[in-house]
């Protein structure tokens, strides 16, 4: 598929995916007779996967390095494991400390409408 067609697919931008590949976050396509990328289908489920990392607040710096242990196959599978078991416990962290927020919120939120209904009746 060419660029435009994935750019399409995966929702980021033709020089959003031409920069994931200068910096080695997919790996460069074959180029048709015309020198255009021809992407794969398996790239999608890729960004795929690279966008979740990013949207779960992976560093790019550790996306680009799972993704240099991903090209050098199944002698890394532990490592990348290790990496996704660390990652999770941060987003696990990250969820908890949510979790409290929104706790907070919601009872401010009832503060607020408990005081708006004081002084509605109080008028």
């Amino acid at each position: 598929m060419k660029i435009s067609e994935l750019s399409a697919q995966t929702g980021l931008s033709i020089d959003t995916l031409r920069f994931y590949e200068k910096i080695g976050l997919i790996d460069p396509p074959p180029r048709d007779a015309a020198g255009r990328r021809d992407y794969g289908p398996e790239v999608v489920d890729w960004i795929g996967f690279l966008n979740q990392l990013n949207a779960t607040g992976m560093r790019q710096a550790d996306r680009i390095r799972y993704a240099e242990l991903r090209r050098q196959g199944a002698k890394t599978y532990a490592e990348r494991r290790q990496m996704l078991v660390a990652h999770r416990a941060e987003i696990a962290h990250r969820l908890t400390e949510l979790q409290a927020t929104l706790a907070l919120m919601d009872s401010k939120v009832a503060h607020y409408q408990k005081l708006e209904q004081e002084q509605t009746a109080n008028v």
